[in-house]
């Protein structure tokens, strides 16, 4: 199954689609979820006030709970977030409280209607009527999804244990209440809905608490919905947008400003357009079935290709679960006209966005690997070509974790000029949660050790937080030395493929590509051993989660480990002098190494200016007209319209050197 999907490039791009439409249906149902939510709880206003009143009531009354609620995300959930714990938990005893009243009063054989025997009796005595009337049942599990997203922020057991002993018990009490209750009264000609079954006596107190039970609901669709987005950004198939981290403690906890206030317009525009429960309940309802159905058939490929279960035991999770979801996505579809047609258009949108981003990344990408400079061409720059080398660290950034930039080459053509230490940095999110402090950087040399020319690559799992550029910088300079010593301390071990002279004429890729895992000096006796040759994706790249490339498009790395614990140098800088005086052994005794340590401390002295690629991206002449509305009106006003890779980098712009660049694919 695994090499079906590495050797076809449809299954992959089937895979990638399928994947996105579920991410866009999660979105989509952040913004329907809060506005049914919200709405369905102050519609009980119905049974205080007059029809009239209540028509023109319930409406702005909505519209303004969430315009609060969003309003109040940029202060971060940690803050917000010990209100929603008493809260849930009344609420949950409330409806169990009016559950057991209702079942005691009305009807106490309603428990029989746990029995799976009643589904299917409904079904074979209704037939096409029963099954178009799943649709409205959907109700009673939305929200359900949210569990997922939940998993960023909570562990599994503590999902697991809320749920199974203090929420499903809760749900099934107020849900057989309701039954009872209905079962006396089905001929009432009152609309069917939760405070029908409410005594007249707790029907404000109970309005009040679903008001807020609703918010603290949506509240967690609304991080869910940053979440994801979040996930997707560092995966390449989102426009970049800003993410706040509102919790130094609480890992996990983010804002995004530009989602927020987009998910807030969307939540009142349905909620003022659809006005109705009927068709809010259709869109939510189809949009929760069909985040079900792609994560029951993605689950089966886990179950294969991860979890390494037999094929038989994934196919019969698929045909399980996969046909009871897909008898309840077939029933809402019916409702399409009827409101379901809403998560579907966002979908489409969304997931036009979505692909649209990752095509051209992914284009831009292949783009720089096949129009990379060699290095050879690298350690030829010098004096006798009119090029300087200038005091201070130059850091490029690059997408590549081999060979060297074209947008390093058109630098140099337009300015003759580069740093004494030159360190070229790529930055991947790697496909897991978290890459720890002692396997993030990855250093080796691009030349000779005379060049001072240094490759580093930056590993950040989707949940790790980027530092700033001073921490940045501060930590590149620490990994450098402790690279610098590692290397030299085991020069006898090494192979030395520059041989005895200047090394222009030798292997130069298989040095280049020599990188080693370094860490913080105190993690580095326990840090574990790693032999990896494999290739590395654009935004995909992980010890021991070795991908293959896109497109036979690939970057050769191998990994060496580290055995011995190291010790951190720091420079200690003499207040009195500071300019002349760095701690150092004397200049005519120094080793290698030290001399090697010396001109890094002051080129850290002297600054750092960090190289960035400005690109604008156009199709190729001849292209179809799909693609040239893709890349050339899409990504363009996307990455026009998005936030700068200098920002996201956080680089200041005293700092910054950008280089034009025109790629055409």
């Amino acid at each position: 199954m695994k090499s079906l999907l590495e050797k076809h490039k449809a299954l992959h791009t089937a895979l990638l689609i399928l994947v996105l439409l579920g991410t866009c249906m999660v979105i989509g149902d952040g913004v329907l979820t809060p506005a049914i939510s919200v709405f369905s709880a102050v519609s009980g206003l119905e049974f205080s006030m007059s029809k009239a009143h209540h028509e023109y009531a319930v409406i702005p009354i909505t519209c303004v709970i969430l315009l609060c609620l969003f309003a109040l995300q940029h202060y971060g959930t940690h803050r917000i977030g010990f209100f929603f714990a008493p809260i849930v938990l009344i609420w949950l005893l409330c409806i169990s409280a009016l559950g057991l009243y209702n079942i005691f009063k009305w009807n106490p054989e309603v428990y029989k209607a746990l029995s799976p025997y009643y589904m299917f009796s409904f079904l074979r005595k209704t037939r096409m009527g029963g099954w178009m009337s799943l649709g409205g049942i959907l109700l009673c599990i939305t929200g359900s999804e949210a569990m997922f997203a939940d998993l960023g922020h909570f562990s599994y057991t503590a999902i697991q244990i809320a749920f199974t002993f203090l929420v499903y018990p809760a749900l099934i009490l107020a849900y057989m209440g309701q039954a009872a209750f209905l079962s006396k009264h089905h001929h009432n000609s009152n609309q069917i809905s939760f405070y029908i079954a409410v005594p007249g006596s707790v029907r404000w107190p109970v309005l009040i608490v679903a008001i807020l039970a609703s918010v603290v609901g949506s509240q967690a669709i609304i991080s869910g919905t940053f979440s994801i987005i979040n996930q997707s950004q560092s995966l390449s198939c989102f426009p970049r947008v800003k993410v706040v981290h509102t919790s130094a403690k609480i890992h996990g906890q983010i804002y995004i400003p530009e989602i927020n206030w987009i998910l807030m317009i969307l939540c009142i525009a349905v909620t003022i357009g659809f006005r109705d429960i009927k068709h809010m309940g259709n869109a939510s309802g189809l949009a929760v079935m069909a985040v079900m159905l792609v994560t029951t058939c993605l689950t089966s490929l886990v179950i294969i290709l991860c979890w390494h279960k037999p094929p038989i035991v994934a196919l019969s999770f698929l045909l399980f679960f996969g046909s009871i979801e897909l008898l309840y996505f077939s029933a809402s579809l019916t409702k399409f006209t009827e409101g379901a047609w809403l998560p579907i258009l966002l979908a489409l949108f969304l997931m036009t966005i979505m692909l649209v981003w990752h095509y051209a990344t992914v284009k831009k990408y292949e783009y720089d690997v096949h129009n990379k400079v060699s290095l050879e061409w690298l350690l030829a720059l010098g004096p006798s070509l009119g090029i300087a080398r200038v005091p201070g660290i130059g850091v490029v950034f690059t997408d590549l974790t081999s060979g060297i930039p074209a947008n390093f080459s058109r630098f140099v053509t337009n300015l003759p000029a580069f740093h004494r230490i030159l360190v070229f940095v790529c930055i991947k999110s790697v496909p897991v949660p978290h890459v720890p402090p002692a396997e993030r950087y990855l250093v080796g040399r691009v030349g000779p050790v005379a060049h001072g020319s240094y490759r580093c690559i930056v590993r950040y799992g989707y949940r790790d937080v980027h530092q700033d550029v001073d921490s940045f910088e501060s930590e590149l300079v620490d990994r450098l030395t402790e690279f610098i010593c590692y290397d030299w301390n085991h020069a006898g071990e090494r192979t030395n493929s520059w041989g005895e002279d200047d090394g222009l004429h030798s292997n130069a890729s298989s040095s280049e590509c020599r990188l080693t895992v370094i860490g913080m000096a105190a993690a580095l006796s326990s840090a574990p051993n790693y032999e990896f040759d494999g290739t590395l994706e654009p935004a995909s790249v992980s010890v021991g989660f070795p991908s293959t490339g896109s497109g036979g498009v690939a970057d050769e790395v191998q990994m060496e480990p580290i055995n011995v614990r190291q010790r951190r140098v720091r420079f200690a800088v003499d207040n009195d002098n500071a300019s002349e005086n760095i701690a150092r052994p004397e200049m005519e005794h120094d080793s290698p190494m030290q001399g090697e340590l010396r001109d890094l401390a002051e080129a850290q002295e002297a600054g750092t200016a960090f190289i960035l690629g400005h690109s604008h991206v156009r199709a190729k002449p001849g292209s179809s007209i799909l693609k040239r509305l893709a890349i050339n009106i899409g990504y363009n006003f996307l990455r026009s319209n998005c936030r700068g890779t200098d920002v996201v980098l956080k680089v200041p712009p005293a700092s910054l050197l950008e280089v034009g660049m025109v790629y055409v694919v």
